[in-house]
């Protein structure tokens, strides 16, 4: 029963505490304020992870360190580079494997499947932050002082994942109510399940083939938000759904009064044309599936229907 330490409980962080938990593994899970899912194997820690520090402590004698932590969207230039730089350190110190969720912002706009060879040319500030993480991590591993693997997946569907189809489109959806967005609604689109990236992060971390290079999450083909949501309908017995495309002024002029739809500007690009994730490498060599979309909507929808208060746009991380 090894020790594994996962700093963020997010969608992505719960449900990586969760299944390792229910495989017998101890969970120390580290958030500023101490929260997380509750779980008899599951230790919810309060700290600060820039706390190099408190983060060596909290992890000596651990397996892995994951991170699953996500600063505020507004925030990354100047959260993440602390927090990254902290993980770094605690993973050479006690020599756990860092397993980073990633994204496929570094990418940039490109023009057909986006695989792990696919160069890393980002187009946005946020691309540059999360590249210079892996190009960091990845400096360090090559030079021997640690061991470091990295996961990426598209937009997420599932339990409290964020994304614009999440918080904009399948509430109205199931509202029965004509939902606006900022995407191109027949664009094909590759959607993760958040179930998914856990599954991969903790394979990924615990096989040494994995370590030293980045990993996409076995991801379903893509479908368009105007095909995803009418697959959501269907799931949930509501009215066909009534979309339209959020015309470009209208984001840049929420972006004057809400940080978040401001810094959505600049990612408008992965809506913009087919976003198409290639995963085949994962599922070759580790033999993961990818969960059906059907089911990973059935999920993301009774989360939408649950009673809990969820956040609104400006507080997407």
């Amino acid at each position: 029963m090894a020790l594994h330490v996962i700093v963020g409980a997010g969608p992505v962080g719960t449900a990586t505490a969760l299944l390792l938990a229910d495989r017998g593994e101890r969970v120390r899970l580290v958030t500023r304020g101490g929260g997380g899912p509750e779980h008899p194997a599951i230790e919810r820690v309060a700290a600060d992870a820039t706390d190099a520090d408190r983060l060596i402590a909290l992890t000596t004698g651990a397996a892995v360190l994951y991170n699953c932590a996500n600063p505020a969207y507004h925030r990354w230039t100047t959260d993440w580079p602390p927090l990254a730089a902290a993980l770094l350190t605690a993973a050479e110190s006690t020599g756990a494997v860092l397993a980073t969720v990633g994204n496929l912002y570094g990418y940039g706009p490109v023009d057909g499947p986006m695989s792990e060879a696919t160069p890393l040319r980002p187009s946005s500030v946020k691309g540059r932050v999360r590249v210079r993480m892996w190009q960091d991590a990845l400096a360090a591993h090559r030079a021997g002082r640690v061991r470091v693997t990295e996961v990426r997946g598209a937009d997420y569907l599932g339990a409290g994942a964020q994304s614009v189809v999440t918080l904009l489109v399948l509430p109205r959806v199931l509202a029965g109510r004509r939902a606006l967005a900022p995407v191109d609604l027949d664009a094909p689109h590759s959607w993760t399940y958040v179930g998914d990236v856990a599954r991969t992060l903790v394979t990924v971390a615990g096989d040494e083939r994995g370590w030293g290079r980045a990993w996409h999450v076995p991801t379903a083909p893509a479908v368009s938000v105007r095909e995803l949501a009418a697959r959501a309908a269907t799931l949930a017995g509501a009215p066909e759904p009534k979309l339209t495309r959020m015309p470009g002024p209208v984001l840049w002029l929420g972006g004057l009064f809400d940080p978040i739809a401001k810094e959505i500007r600049e990612m408008t690009y992965q809506f913009d044309r087919p976003f198409v994730l290639d995963s085949a490498a994962a599922t070759t060599t580790f033999g993961i599936e990818p969960t059906p979309v059907d089911d990973a909507l059935t999920e993301t929808l009774a989360a939408l229907r649950a009673p809990a208060p969820r956040p609104g746009l400006s507080q997407v991380p």
